[in-house]
C-alpha cells in the first residue's frame, strides 16, 4: 500500500523547536520530488521546502528560511522537517508530498502522493 504517514506535530511556545517526520511505504521516497507544504484556516496550502529527486536541489519559502531544515534518510525511507524559532504564524497542518518528476515544484498539482497531514500549533 502506497502510503506517506507524518509525525511530530503539536503544541510549541514561539521560540520553540519541532521535528517533523514522514515515513513512506509501497514506495521509494528517493526516487521521488518531495516536498513539504503547510496550510493555515483559511489559507491556500503552500510549499515550505521541497528537494529535487537527482540532484538534491532545494527549495525553502523565504518566511522560513534560516529556521527550517529539509533532510532525508533514505535507508529509513523518511524525511524531515527540523523547525526551529518557530512563530505563531508558522501554525498550520503541515503535510508532505512526493512526486515521480525529477525537479522539484512548488505547485501542490504536481504531487499525486499525499500524508493525512500533522497538526502545527505555535502560541504561549
Amino acid at each position: 500500500q502506497v502510503q506517506l504517514v507524518e509525525s511530530g506535530g503539536g503544541l510549541v511556545q514561539p521560540g520553540g523547536s519541532l521535528r517533523l517526520s514522514c515515513a513512506a511505504s509501497g514506495f521509494t521516497l528517493a526516487d521521488h520530488a518531495v516536498g513539504w507544504f503547510r496550510q493555515a484556516p483559511g489559507k491556500e496550502r503552500e510549499a515550505v521546502t521541497c528537494i529535487s529527486k537527482d540532484d538534491g536541489t532545494t527549495y525553502l519559502a523565504d518566511s522560513v528560511k534560516g529556521r527550517f531544515t529539509f533532510s532525508r534518510d533514505n535507508a529509513k525511507n523518511t524525511v524531515y522537517l527540523q523547525m526551529n524559532i518557530l512563530k505563531p504564524e508558522d501554525t498550520a497542518v503541515y503535510y508532505c508530498a512526493a512526486s515521480t518528476r525529477t525537479y522539484f515544484s512548488t505547485q501542490k498539482e504536481s504531487y499525486d502522493k499525499w500524508g493525512q497531514g500533522t497538526q502545527v500549533t505555535v502560541s504561549s
